[in-house]
C-alpha cells in the first residue's frame, strides 16, 4: 500500500499518522480511522478542549485556569 505520504506499507501492518489516525493496509488498501474520542458534552462556556498530539487525546479545561479540569459527560470517536 502507498499511503498518502508515499511510504509503502506491507499487507497486514498498521501505523500510526502524525494527525493521530490509525491506518492499516490489506489486499483490499488503506483503512483509516481516528485513534481518539471527541468531548462534546460539556460546559462550552466555561471550559475549551485542548489536543494533545503526543498523546492523542483531549482534555477539557476552565477557559480561565488550565490546571483545573472540567467534566465532560459525552465522547464520540
Amino acid at each position: 500500500c502507498l499511503d498518502e505520504e508515499g511510504k509503502v506499507h506491507e499487507f497486514g501492518s498498521s501505523w500510526r499518522t502524525e494527525d493521530c489516525n490509525d491506518c492499516s493496509c490489506s489486499d483490499t488498501g488503506i483503512g483509516c480511522c481516528n485513534s481518539y474520542i471527541t468531548p462534546v458534552d460539556y460546559d462550552e462556556e466555561k471550559c475549551e478542549s485542548i489536543f494533545n498530539k503526543e498523546t492523542c487525546s483531549y482534555k477539557v479545561v476552565e477557559k480561565d485556569d488550565h490546571s483545573k479540569e472540567c467534566p465532560v459527560h459525552s465522547w464520540v470517536g
